[in-house]
């Protein structure tokens, strides 16, 4: 089992378990048994992690590979227009537009709601000693308008 399958069937097992125990429980209070408050904590907690595994299986997304792309570390996020990714030694050339869609479609569709984002991707090249200069290889923009899901 992934750990995506496992994901989904989270909230519906604590679900069942905090059914189960809930059960136990009024029956604890029908007998007036000793553990009847032990076992209400635990129905808490079991109906408290289905509702937070579900809430995280909500916001969870699984990163996007695209065929050809290749590592390149986010080096500079301003949080609103720009993006910049580093160029490792040995990027290709080939390499370049393969990686800015996979960054592009990584991004959080809510973080930057009605903005324009440039994303680019920049070597640096040695000038001198203790001198260099960024040359950019390849740069996207893309959209955060709010569409429906039927745009996408």
């Amino acid at each position: 089992m992934s750990f995506f399958e496992l994901l989904k069937s989270t909230p519906k097992i604590f679900g069942v378990i905090g059914i189960i125990l809930f059960l136990i429980t009024v029956i604890t209070f029908f007998f007036n048994l000793k553990i009847k408050f032990r076992l209400t904590g635990a129905t808490i907690f079991s109906f408290l992690l289905s509702l937070f595994s579900w809430a995280f299986l909500q916001s969870y997304t699984e990163t996007v590979k695209v065929e050809g792309a290749v590592y390149a570390p986010i080096v500079y996020d301003n949080g609103t227009n720009l993006i910049i990714a580093k160029a490792n030694k040995g990027f290709e050339g080939i390499s370049v537009e393969p990686t800015l869609e996979q960054i592009s479609l990584n991004l959080k569709r809510g973080s930057r709601s009605g903005q324009k984002v440039k994303i680019k991707i920049r070597a640096i090249e040695k000038i001198s000693e203790g001198i260099s200069k960024p040359i950019v290889l390849g740069e996207i923009e893309k959209s955060f308008l709010m569409q429906s899901k039927t745009d996408e």
